[in-house]
């Protein structure tokens, strides 16, 4: 602990946890883990890859985070037991396709009840699970609480101002007088002058909108790269966020949720930077590039192009309309042309914005009925 603590509990204000174990030793995970130490935590930060915690014990820097140094405080592991032991909070900062692995081992490591934070953004390929489904089945019986939001890790490693989202379901519960609610304990944890978490009780929503907006970045970086402007990009979003809404609220997530930092916040980031990997990702395929060609050479997972498919077919099995998301898969993996994806989405019977209208109102693009008959006016 580096002494430095910006968060002071007293009376009946939740404790923090003091013993934070960060598992994953990517970009984002040794910028929770800078996050975590500068909060005055005991922190340590599980590295899977051995040349990585052997150049960071060696000159304190990783070649996933170049940006900034790793802090001599946290000790930096490649042991996965010696990562848990003693341990009071784990945050899981995996993969979403190598979650369910890691989550297993990791849980039998742990001390019963300690909680866990889960930073991997997707749903599970193959069973359309969420990852807190995932972690509640490989560590059952465990606090787990989702933290989301618009935060690139280079940036909050460097302290510039981020604000994010903690979920658990016992949020709602913290009124200044529950020392143990897990939302106000992990606020005060990670909680630093530059850090600023807000407090949900919605879970399913700040985790639906994390993974989604993966696959919505790739779609904005795929027009950036196709020559389309700013009024395509702010359609994107904006139907973009309209898919999210619709999933989480079929998951049993709230439509409030997704107006707020996990949802249109980090959207918003994701689908406008060239610092998202999804949208160089997606500029990439519009360039030329097939998807084995945009992804080679990349040391860090691109979670849209892993999830576009798991997020398609999970909104089909629930009957929820996601076209966005639906045209990235398409284009991932069943080769369908970026100028054919466009015309599918232009073209597509005209809808109305509000919920209230949308099972009422489904009229015929003029486009499509053209083309069914071709002697109508163009």
């Amino acid at each position: 602990m580096n002494g430095t603590a910006e968060t002071s509990c007293g009376g009946d204000n939740p404790a923090p946890f003091e013993r934070v174990s960060v598992f994953g030793g990517g970009a984002w995970g040794s910028a929770l883990a800078i996050v975590s130490d500068s909060a005055g935590r005991r922190t340590r930060l599980w590295v899977r890859e051995p040349d990585v915690v052997e150049q960071v014990r060696q000159n304190r820097m990783n070649r996933f985070l170049p940006q900034r140094s790793i802090p001599e405080s946290i000790e930096v592991l490649g042991d996965l037991e010696a990562a848990a032991r003693d341990a009071d909070l784990a945050i899981l900062v995996i993969p979403s396709q190598f979650l369910r692995a890691q989550a297993r081992q990791i849980g039998k490591l742990l001390a019963d009840g300690v909680p866990v934070v889960i930073c991997s953004k997707g749903i599970e390929t193959g069973t359309g699970k969420l990852m807190t489904q995932v972690v509640a089945e490989e560590m059952p019986g465990r606090p787990q609480a989702v933290l989301s939001g618009p935060s690139f890790a280079e940036e909050v490693a460097l302290g510039q101002p981020t604000a994010v989202t903690i979920a658990t379901e016992d949020a709602g519960e913290l009124d200044g007088r529950l020392p143990d609610n897990l939302a106000g304990r992990l606020a005060v944890t990670l909680g630093t002058r530059n850090f600023r978490p807000y407090l949900s009780d919605d879970p399913i929503g700040a985790e639906v909108g994390g993974a989604v907006k993966n696959v919505l970045a790739i779609a904005c970086g795929i027009a950036a790269g196709h020559g389309l402007g700013s009024n395509p990009r702010a359609a994107l979003i904006t139907r973009g966020l309209a898919e999210i809404k619709r999933l989480s609220e079929a998951l049993g997530g709230r439509r409030e949720t997704v107006t707020g930092l996990s949802g249109i916040g980090d959207l918003t980031l994701t689908c406008s930077s060239e610092q998202s990997r999804n949208f160089s990702f997606g500029k990439a395929l519009a360039s030329g590039l097939t998807p084995a060609q945009a992804l080679e050479g990349k040391s860090a997972v691109v979670e849209g192009a892993v999830n576009a498919r798991a997020v398609t077919e999970l909104a089909r099995r629930l009957g929820v309309e996601m076209p966005i998301c639906a045209a990235v898969d398409a284009i991932l993996h069943d080769g369908l042309a970026i100028e054919a994806a466009i015309e599918q989405l232009l073209t597509r019977p005209i809808r109305a914005e509000s919920r209230d209208l949308e099972p009422v109102l489904h009229l015929p693009h003029p486009k499509m009925e053209a083309a069914a008959d071709p002697g109508a006016a163009a």
